[in-house]
């Protein structure tokens, strides 16, 4: 496989950055989607719907020919402001999943009304002032705070700007280590998807293909897909290429049972809970990756799922892969993941729309 030269790496991590770092958790993808649409506007046509579904038809779009569907999800996991107290601490819930002991003691930001974004600490008890059952006891989402530094719900709502409902995102910057290729950085689930999709664009700009492309920016997958399903009806695909943040199991996993290793290329699963991936589309992509050496993971998943197990069930059914991108500590405030991961998958898409034709769906054949 061929990698990035000097300056595709600099625009890719450019891109990888400006995703991470937005704001953008389910249900409040704004933000993130008006960054989908300024990066990938130079590519195609650009429109957003009413639940900010942002689609880019590619350059060359004819209408009459196979037609693949892109997609990566906009919204990471964050949190909602339930409600605030008298105190000025700020009830939380959840938007997508998290691990409850994950969030105490980490800096978050929550969105005021005149749109800017503060900071707040998830509040947790000093060990001097606990008791014996406390430290022993589980915490509850129920039971974290926000601390935003008000002294009293007034000052929160008046001084501060804070509201009910008011969206809250990790507070993490991005950074790149050279040395070990190493990216880190927050909502790498999905950022790091709408990057490669954006990256993938950016590398077929101008070049004549067989087949027509949409990318759609999807939104609320982690609470459900529920832009997936609108952007798969509206696109109306022969085939879909789902890019995904996916979860590295390289640091608990047994040697021997170890699918999705950071550093040995995209993920290409067979199963999880949402879908069995389409075994024609599987076999035809792996055989890409293969022609042109470009390293793979194969993966065999009990749980989990991705936009792909609502799209492959849209219209007459969607063949549909997904390319994930191994990511340490995905739905925390930060992952690890490695730009090399991130190249092969750009380039394994890539190869993959060039291959397409008319003649793809006869091919895909177990």
């Amino acid at each position: 496989m061929k990698s990035f030269d000097e300056k595709e790496r600099a625009q890719a991590l450019d891109l990888i950055k400006k995703f991470s770092e937005s704001n953008g958790p389910s249900g409040f993808e704004h933000e993130t989607a008006k960054l989908a649409v300024n990066l990938a506007s130079p590519f195609g046509e650009v429109s957003v719907d009413s639940m900010q579904n942002v689609y880019v038809s590619r350059e060359g779009f004819r209408g009459d020919r196979l037609r693949v569907q892109l997609d990566a999800h906009l919204d990471e996991v964050g949190l909602i402001v339930h409600s605030i107290r008298d105190n000025g601490m700020l009830r939380i819930q959840a938007l997508g999943s998290w691990v409850a002991a994950n969030i105490p003691a980490h800096v978050f930001r929550v969105r005021t009304r005149n749109g800017k974004w503060i900071h707040a600490i998830t509040a947790s008890k000093p060990p001097h002032y606990l008791s014996e059952a406390e430290r022993q006891q589980g915490v509850t989402i129920e039971q974290i705070e926000l601390d935003i530094g008000a002294r009293c719900g007034e000052e929160a709502e008046e001084k501060f700007g804070v509201y009910i409902a008011a969206p809250v995102v990790p507070d993490v910057a991005f950074a790149y280590d050279e040395s070990h290729d190493l990216l880190l950085g927050k909502a790498f689930d999905c950022r790091l998807g709408c990057a490669a999709m954006t990256e993938t664009l950016r590398q077929l700009d101008g070049e004549d293909l067989s087949c027509d492309v949409v990318a759609a920016y999807s939104v609320q997958e982690e609470i459900g897909g529920r832009g997936a399903v609108v952007t798969a009806r509206r696109v109306e695909a022969d085939l879909a290429i789902v890019f995904e943040g996916t979860p590295a199991d390289d640091y608990f996993a047994p040697a021997d049972q170890r699918q999705t290793a950071l550093g040995k290329g995209p993920m290409l699963r067979h199963i999880d809970r949402s879908m069995i991936t389409h075994p024609g589309f599987q076999k035809f992509a792996l055989e890409m990756a293969r022609k042109h050496n470009i390293p793979v993971q194969e993966g065999v998943r009990s749980g989990g799922g991705t936009n792909g197990g609502l799209i492959h069930t849209q219209g007459a059914g969607i063949p549909t892969v997904v390319i994930g991108i191994p990511v340490r500590y995905i739905h925390t405030h930060y992952g690890w993941a490695k730009l090399c991961d991130f190249e092969a998958a750009v380039t394994l898409a890539t190869e993959l729309l060039r291959a397409f034709d008319e003649t793809t769906m006869e091919q895909l054949t177990v």
